[in-house]
């Protein structure tokens, strides 16, 4: 928990971004709690600030998923990473209708309309049409993802509710530099530290990466290996209080998706009420003392925010109060009141 900077958050959101490596972020509000629960005192405003000043950025960098991650590690890791999921595209192209040349103009023009500016998704959808390229259906999606994932573009800060588009190159102009055997190393370095003690196979799932390039990055990286009941878990020793009593963490925090084996920490005989569809999509938990004790949810209202809090088993009075306390930080967190509710 203590890696994980839900035992001592503080610091900016570049610098939980930084240390976490990639926060999953498909579910942009998800991502902001992700970020404000392991900052103090966070307000959502100081993440919107960060997102809209490029001190953080939202892009696909491996699994062909979308993250929050620090500006100055975005063309690094989609080398590293991200690129893996353009293998094997053919298949999703003779279903779409799509082939390279197509795409690759794809991102071309984008490329030039968004130079020096920032444009919503209809609009970049709309240059695309007018050059001659059908953005019907499941392509409008993937002619953008296209054009994030080999690094011309990624995701800008919304305009209202809308998600927009900005060239990568202008947005991060001062990336890290690293060689492959660095950027492996500090890939490592930066999951291990945040998600540490964990295993080989975690960091394997969490990247993406080929069995021998994530042994070649724990070899490179400065990382310790502890063993619990026979099997090795590797990480950065850090200082290591006392869990936190109580927390709301959201539905697509690294706590749970950062590990292939979640048995540490949760029941197997609860991962359905976490996941019901066992599809990918996550309910927020509640987590105490480290361990996942039930679901929340949420809903943001003219002057307040319902939370609505579902224990796995009935919760106790104790347990209730201590719930309190995120809670309140939540609300805190999206300038609001607080209507906190028990099923």
């Amino acid at each position: 928990m203590a890696n994980l900077r839900l035992s001592v958050p503080g610091g900016s959101a570049a610098d939980v971004a930084d240390w976490c490596g990639a926060l999953q972020a498909q579910d942009l509000s998800s991502g902001k709690w992700s970020l404000g629960v392991r900052m103090r005192d966070a307000r959502e405003n100081a993440v919107n600030d960060a997102l809209a000043h490029g001190e953080v950025l939202r892009t696909w960098p491996m699994r062909g998923t979308i993250h929050i991650i620090h500006t100055a590690n975005a063309h690094w890791m989609l080398d590293l990473t991200g690129r893996r999921a353009l293998n094997g595209l053919q298949a999703r192209w003779d279903y779409l209708g799509l082939d390279k040349a197509t795409v690759d103009r794809g991102a071309e023009i984008l490329g030039e309309t968004l130079r020096g500016r920032r444009l919503t998704r209809a609009q970049c959808l709309t240059a695309l049409q007018e050059a001659g390229i059908d953005t019907d259906g499941q392509r409008a999606y993937h002619l953008l993802w296209y054009a994030a994932q080999i690094g011309v573009t990624c995701i800008g800060p919304n305009e209202g509710t809308e998600q927009t588009f900005v060239l990568l190159d202008e947005w991060a102009p001062h990336p890290r530099t690293l060689s492959r055997e660095d950027a492996l190393a500090r890939m490592a370095r930066m999951y291990f530290q945040s998600h540490g003690p964990a295993t080989r196979a975690d960091f394997q799932r969490w990247t993406g990466l080929t069995a021998t390039d994530s042994k070649r990055a724990v070899a490179g990286a400065d990382l310790t290996v502890l063993t619990l009941d026979g099997q090795d878990l590797i990480t950065v020793p850090s200082e290591a209080p006392d869990p936190p009593r109580m927390l709301l963490l959201p539905g697509f925090d690294e706590f749970m998706l950062g590990y292939k084996d979640r048995s540490l920490f949760l029941g197997p005989e609860h991962l359905r009420r976490v996941v019901p569809g066992m599809n990918g999509v996550f309910k927020s938990t509640v987590v105490e003392r480290g361990r996942v004790i039930g679901t929340w949810q949420r809903k943001v209202m003219a002057k307040s925010v319902r939370v609505t809090v579902t224990g796995f088993d009935p919760l106790k009075p104790a347990q209730r109060k201590a719930v309190t306390a995120p809670a309140e930080q939540y609300a805190a967190f999206l300038n609001t009141d607080l209507d906190l509710r028990f099923e």
